[in-house]
């Protein structure tokens, strides 16, 4: 895989970050019945990261989850014989909260859609927001992310590397030449 380019390094991914706990914070007119709930595997970090600035900002911790949706693609049965399964951890009720679902990246909008209903397998929150790092178009459903951290016009040859210290031992986004089989 041959990076074509580096579009985010480690402060722009930290400035991006920032600027979007900023937005949920102004647009929820704080924290009160707020959680955030990453997407697995890599919306997962960038949740986490989310949520302790926001907490940063406004004194308390806001809860935080963690969706598999695995289970709930349209394409499960194109995938593995036995598809794994990373977990969800979601140990608050989620029953009348706005939940802001974070992603590493908005492509076709499947996967979003399958965290909505994964998320709503734990009950019927007041809202759902989406919140990206990267949005790259291409849309297949109807769905747009209520905050994102950068918007990447890209081909739908080209792949979008999210890389977090948790999994790849650094911070960037990169645009590489390659068949995308994400959704």
């Amino acid at each position: 895989m041959k990076v074509k380019a580096t579009v985010m390094d480690e402060q722009a991914m930290e400035r991006a970050l920032t600027r979007i706990s900023y937005e949920i914070i102004e647009r929820n007119k704080g924290t009160h019945d707020l959680a955030i709930v990453g997407i697995q595997r890599r919306g997962t970090t960038l949740a986490k990261r989310v949520a302790e600035k926001i907490e940063k900002v406004e004194g308390k911790p806001v809860p935080l989850g963690i969706v598999d949706i695995t289970l709930y693609r349209d394409d499960l049965s194109m995938l593995s014989e036995h598809p794994v399964i990373n977990g969800t951890d979601i140990s608050f009720s989620v029953e009348g909260k706005i939940v802001v679902l974070v992603d590493d990246v908005l492509y076709t909008g499947r996967t979003a859609r399958a965290a909505m209903d994964a998320l709503m397998e734990f009950g019927r929150p007041k809202a759902i927001q989406l919140a990206v790092l990267v949005d790259r178009g291409h849309r297949e459903l109807p769905i747009a992310a209520d905050f994102r951290g950068k918007n990447i016009p890209t081909s739908k040859s080209e792949l979008v590397n999210v890389m977090v210290d948790e999994f790849d031992g650094e911070n960037k986004v990169t645009i590489s030449e390659g068949v995308n089989a994400d959704v």
